[in-house]
């Protein structure tokens, strides 16, 4: 395997985290306001290639956060108690908005390297038809 190859490889797979990552935190954000909904998280493993000495990052199984849901006070709510209250998220706006924006920069950074590659080898063909 060509090492340009390897590295595009790298690449793709942090592609592909940071993709799932941004898809799960679109949901999370989504559903901050639906009652009962636990923040999903994920998280990043290395997964080592058999074939090859290259190693490549992939996401683990989805995670439900499970720290204390908001109370709600709303004696009018369907699913509220007889106090009023009922269980909203534990989504935090502030938390999904940076961690998306952590997730989006590492895309645009995988991407960058992703078109070096090609671009370099792409000149490397042109310097061998040369």
């Amino acid at each position: 395997m060509s090492e340009f190859s390897k590295s595009l490889d790298v690449t793709t797979s942090g592609l592909k985290a940071q993709a799932t990552r941004l898809r799960h935190l679109s949901e999370n954000i989504s559903n901050a306001d639906t009652p009962g909904y636990r923040r999903k998280t994920v998280a990043f493993e290395t997964a080592f290639n058999s074939g090859s000495r290259v190693t490549s990052v992939e996401t683990s199984r989805v995670r439900l956060d499970r720290s204390a849901l908001e109370r709600v006070y709303d004696p009018t709510h369907p699913m509220a108690d007889e106090n009023g209250y009922y269980d909203g998220s534990n989504v935090d706006l502030l938390i999904e908005l940076s961690d998306a924006r952590e997730a989006q920069r590492s895309y645009e950074a995988n991407l960058k390297v992703f078109e070096q590659t090609r671009k370099m080898s792409g000149s490397l063909m042109e310097l061998l038809r040369k």
